[in-house]
């Protein structure tokens, strides 16, 4: 499944001055339909956009998310489903991704447009993924307390846009089947915990309050409340149909989704206490092999672990001692750094103020229109600092950014954290990458190292943006790329290399960082969400090396501008293969 939201990092508030689904994509493309693959497909754009039309329909939440009008790409008939979990299916899934490569296989790749072998370059790289995790199906986690299936789907659900009549049918159809898709996520639980691969007590304790607390607002609850706004802005219906879906929702909420949130909380009470490893994934009988295909998958890098470590070991060194220099030349950045004032205003002015500024090293920004929402408290604690509800691709204007207010953004925090997440970050990167046209298929493909690295890398320039001194701006931005830096050493640490909390406890001390609470919940959230900051600082290091490869191939021709648009007209892939077509599209 894709995700939808796109969040910025949680990270804690320290500084550095010497002184933030996962699941098979099941591409249902069956042996039958490969063995004809030269009868029905006359070209590789046929076969392609078939493989969309099979892939996309194959969980409801997904379609709605990535087209505003299925009919539009032939998609007239399918059936409301959140798709399921089993091994059957992932046996399925499987046989599926296999069919799919013989048929990619299939086609001379001479004979493609360039266009098109780089879509085929991608999609066998993502194939290739997949298999290679086929015997990690146990691994996988649905619960997360951030970005979790229990966290993610009431986002979606409450996100979900009525344009007509079948769509609120849809949305109730998938409201209906939320308890029996949580039952089918107990019962994967119960095998991970029968095989020793259950989440730590940490983890489960917070899965815990996070269903108690969506339990807690039910008299109000905001799934309620949206429903009826949505509802009663419904053109389309008649107040008696308004009416009869207000109550058939209501029903259906107490009848279906608070039993699935209370079916959750039960599995985990009863599970809770058979975790056999509270520790890094290094730890359980294949979790090294696993964790580096999650680090490959997640950051679309193919460097090793130990090359990965390496770099961002790199890195930390180059900005700290950038630092040094800075206050060596500028000792007042030591006090200005931490009271400098800044002129705060709303997001939507924050967010239309940077739409403007960033023309100088940016393609201008396609038109289009967005909100700025707040999470519901039944939600803060739990959910990213912020994120970005992606658009559709065949509907650019639909553009919403969450805030939680329980991020107490100071300073300039929240306008670099609306550059991470609005423009020149994830909502510019989404909208300008759909008009510029890339496949459909494409479309359906999750690469965070492409998408969390852009907006980690275009948040570090963002910091030039707020008019604040150069000098002072270059200071915030090093340290901010050194935090991260930190993040990343200690998810390798622990779960490549096997740190205990005393051994992350240790390594942060380094660095001046000594309040064993902050790191105790760093820990515990590394533990629990394995690679999560890697899909930003690595994707961010890979940004900065592709950008160095272009301005040797540019020389004096080399311009922010023209990198950008390169960037963002190849769209979300591994790096290696932006690399490969980098030339082409300069």
């Amino acid at each position: 499944m894709k995700k939808y939201l796109s969040s910025a990092k949680k990270y804690f508030p320290f500084f550095l001055c010497l002184i933030t689904f996962v699941c098979l994509t099941c591409f249902l493309f069956s042996e039958n339909t490969q063995k004809n693959n030269a009868k029905q497909f006359k070209n590789f754009d046929a076969f392609t956009e078939h493989l969309f039309q099979e892939s996309v329909t194959a969980n409801t939440i997904n379609l709605h998310y990535t087209l505003s009008n299925p009919a539009m790409y032939g998609i007239t008939k399918y059936k409301p489903t959140l798709g399921t979990i089993s091994e059957e299916g992932q046996e399925k899934s499987i046989a599926n991704l296999e069919n799919t490569k013989k048929a990619l296989n299939s086609f001379s790749y001479d004979s493609l447009s360039t266009r098109n072998q780089m879509t085929y370059d991608i999609l066998s790289d993502f194939i290739e993924q997949e298999l290679s995790a086929s015997s990690y199906y146990y691994y996988n986690e649905f619960l997360r307390s951030s970005t979790g299936t229990q966290a993610e789907l009431p986002i979606l659900f409450a996100e979900y846009t009525f344009r007509n009549e079948k769509d609120v049918t849809d949305y109730l159809t998938l409201l209906s089947q939320l308890e029996n898709y949580f039952k089918q996520i107990a019962s994967f639980e119960k095998a991970k915990s029968d095989k020793g691969l259950f989440m730590s007590d940490f983890a489960a304790e917070n899965i815990l309050a996070q269903c108690k607390q969506f339990l807690d607002s039910k008299e109000h609850h905001y799934l309620l409340k949206t429903f009826d706004s949505r509802i009663n802005s419904a053109s389309f219906l008649t107040e008696e149909q308004k009416t009869a879906y207000k109550e058939k929702n209501q029903l259906i909420f107490t009848e279906h989704v608070l039993p699935a949130y209370e079916n959750l909380k039960n599995c985990m009470n009863t599970l809770k206490n058979t975790g056999k490893n509270d520790k890094g994934l290094c730890y359980l009988p294949k979790g090294k092999d696993y964790y580096t295909y999650l680090i490959h998958s997640y950051t679309g890098t193919s460097l090793s672990v130990p090359e990965l470590e390496k770099m961002v070991s790199n890195q930390r060194d180059t900005d700290l001692a950038a630092i040094s220099n800075l206050l060596a030349a500028h000792p007042s950045l030591a006090s200005s750094s931490l009271n400098y004032s800044f002129h705060d205003s709303n997001p939507t002015d924050m967010l239309n103020s940077l739409k403007e500024t960033i023309v100088t090293d940016f393609p201008t920004p396609e038109e289009t229109t967005f909100t700025v929402k707040y999470v519901d408290d039944a939600l803060c604690d739990y959910l990213a600092p912020a994120f970005y509800l992606t658009a559709p691709i065949d509907d650019i204007s639909q553009n919403c950014i969450y805030i939680n207010p329980k991020s107490n953004y100071t300073k300039v925090k929240l306008f670099t954290t609306l550059a991470h997440e609005g423009y020149p970050g994830h909502l510019y990167q989404t909208i300008m990458t759909a008009s510029y046209g890339i496949p459909s298929i494409r479309s359906i493909l999750n690469y965070p190292g492409y998408t969390e690295g852009w907006a980690t890398y275009v948040e570090m320039m963002s910091y030039h943006y707020t008019g604040l001194d150069e000098n002072l701006a270059t200071m915030l931005q090093l340290n901010q790329s050194a935090i991260l830096s930190l993040y990343s050493t200690a998810d390798f640490g622990i779960h490549y290399d096997g740190w205990s909390f005393d051994d992350t406890k240790t390594f942060f001390s380094k660095y001046g960082f000594k309040d064993e609470a902050t790191i105790r919940e760093i820990y515990e959230l590394i533990v629990e969400e394995p690679g999560h900051y890697q899909k930003y600082f690595i994707g961010y290091l890979e940004f900065l090396q592709l950008r160095n490869t272009a301005k040797k191939r540019m020389g004096n021709e080399y311009s922010n501008k023209l990198f950008h648009e390169a960037v963002l007209r190849m769209g979300p892939a591994p790096f290696p293969i932006l690399e490969k077509y980098l030339e082409y599209y300069l």
